[in-house]
């Protein structure tokens, strides 16, 4: 669990900071998770969840599917949109709703 949190906190470029404010816990806290520790309670394992996109089961290491979504919902394409997507920081994201709604608005 505790590279997990590492992991997605990296990869949507935030820091232990950052995250320690969303949670809304101490930085020690957060490293502690990291570390393996400590491990989150439920409400900050939800709120982990919400955050990064990603199940509890993936989260805790008790998976390895990421996202809360069925694979039998999506097509693998799909399915490796939402990754890229989900590692984008939230200014890229935002660029690219705006190149989507201009190539729809054709």
């Amino acid at each position: 669990m505790a590279n997990r949190i590492k992991q997605l906190r990296e990869e949507y470029n935030m820091t232990q900071v950052r995250l320690s404010i969303e949670l809304e816990v101490s930085q020690e806290t957060i490293s502690a998770y990291e570390s393996g520790k400590h491990y989150p309670s439920v409400a900050a394992l939800l709120r982990l969840s919400e955050i990064f996109h990603a199940s509890c089961d993936y989260i805790l290491g008790l998976s390895d599917i990421r996202f809360p979504y069925k694979m039998s919902d999506l097509s693998a394409e799909e399915y490796q949109l939402l990754i890229k997507w989900n590692s984008l920081d939230a200014r890229k994201k935002e660029l690219l709703s705006a190149y989507i709604d201009g190539l729809t608005a054709i």
